[in-house]
């Protein structure tokens, strides 16, 4: 089985650190239950920066794109301006080794 990789980088706004943490956080139970979801991990960065990594492995492409169309993707969208310095940066990684 091939999988899709995916990280996703959040900065938050200055004063906006928890609550941006507590509405990653909020995305965890249900993206975990999603189908084609192997792993939805939310790492903070330890110096304590305002950082936030999602790091996410899917059976495909497809399941991405239901994820990303979410109802609870499509409810943080119209927050990101409000708890985050810029648009999340997210890239999708092929394993080859």
């Amino acid at each position: 089985m091939k999988t899709l990789t995916v990280t996703a980088t959040f900065q938050a706004r200055p004063g906006k650190e928890a609550e941006l943490r507590a509405a990653l956080i909020g995305l965890l139970a249900p993206t975990r239950k999603e189908a084609g979801c192997i792993n939805y991990d939310l790492h903070a960065a330890s110096d304590g920066a305002g950082k936030f990594l999602f790091y996410e492995n899917w059976t495909s492409q497809a399941a991405l794109d239901v994820h990303l169309k979410s109802p609870h993707i499509k409810a943080l969208l119209p927050r990101v301006d409000e708890l985050c310095v810029a648009f999340p940066e997210i890239k999708t990684w092929e394993k080859i080794g």
